[in-house]
């Protein structure tokens, strides 16, 4: 499936979550399929922390560069092309396209860098409202999205009930732990104390806080594996004949993190790594109800699939069992998926027959 990127660029002001206003703003995305004739077919794909807007396909040119949920969405995937008008959307304050710290301010004509905002996922939210007006959308047959995509599609329903038919929430929370904050928050201050961080304007100074981005990526990244999978793939082996009795790799794990955080640094934009981490600290949709999360979705007007895999200590099965018991009692119509699955966090990205077999049978039972 060839696809293309297109951006929408929108002038009228976004007050955000934090009181700060973007004065206007654009919004990179992809769209898989085509929209029907009663403009009922339409499903939003939220991507998680660092995705972004390409979801599926390739680019003429470039056929290495595969969507992020290529496996989840296309033609004759669980979440049929062939039926559904799938639309990708990179939120604001990445780095892949839309208007993030990266992009220029036209207040100075030089990077935003430290000045841009703090966001959340509600400001997330709403500017993705502002696509779906671009596109000629009035209601989502569905919002779908894994871990801070999930809180998205979670967000919608609450900001905009009368918009969206079902939500599909994948390896969610419904708000972070004192453990979960404390990670984010350790990925931070590596970031922030590294030399070339520069108090986040390092852009002027043509470096890149490499160091802090590595560091920041080894700790994400042990978070969304589980203790068995790494065991598995990795266990004790070692890269050497035996132990060097120094600080070089000895063993493939170290390998591995420091493969990944080489890559992550390369590609990833360290002043949007912070401002994504504080979106996923300050979610918390009950806070606006004294904490209770029922209350909070007694205004949603969805359906809901919630999918959980047992070996997620990051977002645990007990956090999705929390959110589907408050959507009961809340009156919602709610189904509840829990997959024996061994890869931790990341399971909501790989091939599971099950996972895929239940997403693909919800879709295909959704009338349009």
């Amino acid at each position: 499936m060839i696809v293309t990127a297109h951006k929408a660029r929108f002038t009228e002001p976004l007050r955000l979550s934090g009181g700060a206003v973007l004065p206007e703003f654009e919004i990179a995305y992809e769209t898989y399929g085509e929209l029907n004739a009663a403009r009922s077919n339409a499903v939003l794909v939220c991507h998680a922390l660092n995705a972004s807007h390409h979801v599926a396909g390739t680019y003429a040119g470039d056929p290495d560069n595969v969507g992020w949920w290529d496996n989840m969405v296309g033609p004759g995937k669980p979440l049929d092309t062939d039926r559904f008008f799938v639309i990708g959307s990179n939120y604001i304050g990445s780095c892949f396209g839309s208007t993030g710290p990266a992009s220029t301010n036209p207040a100075t004509g030089k990077p935003w860098g430290a000045d841009f905002p703090v966001v959340t996922v509600e400001d997330w939210v709403a500017a993705q409202a502002r696509l779906a007006d671009h596109l000629g959308i009035e209601r989502f047959a569905a919002v779908m999205g894994g871990s801070i995509g999930a809180m998205q599609a979670l967000q919608w329903t609450l900001d905009f009930p009368e918009r969206v038919r079902h939500a599909i929430v994948i390896a969610c929370t419904p708000r972070l732990t004192a453990q979960n904050i404390g990670f984010n928050e350790v990925a931070r201050q590596a970031i922030m104390t590294d030399p070339d961080f520069h108090g986040g304007h390092y852009y002027d100074k043509g470096v890149v806080p490499a160091r802090g981005l590595r560091i920041a990526r080894m700790v994400g990244h042990i978070t969304y594996l589980s203790d068995d999978a790494m065991m598995e793939k990795f266990g004790r082996a070692l890269r050497r004949a035996a132990p060097g009795y120094d600080f070089e790799i000895d063993f493939e794990i170290e390998s591995y993190l420091r493969y990944q955080a080489d890559k992550f640094a390369g590609y990833f934009d360290a002043n949007t790594y912070l401002r994504i981490t504080k979106a996923l600290d300050y979610f918390d949709p009950a806070a606006r109800f004294g904490g209770d999360l029922a209350k909070a979705f007694a205004q949603a007007k969805a359906d809901f699939l919630v999918v959980s895999f047992t070996s997620d200590w990051r977002f645990s099965p007990a956090r999705s069992r929390e959110i589907v018991r408050a959507l009961l009692d809340s009156r919602r119509i709610v189904s509840y998926l829990e997959i024996d699955a061994p890869q931790g966090h990341d399971c909501f990205l790989l091939d599971d027959a099950r996972y895929h077999g239940a997403l693909r049978a919800y879709f295909r039972n959704m009338p349009l």
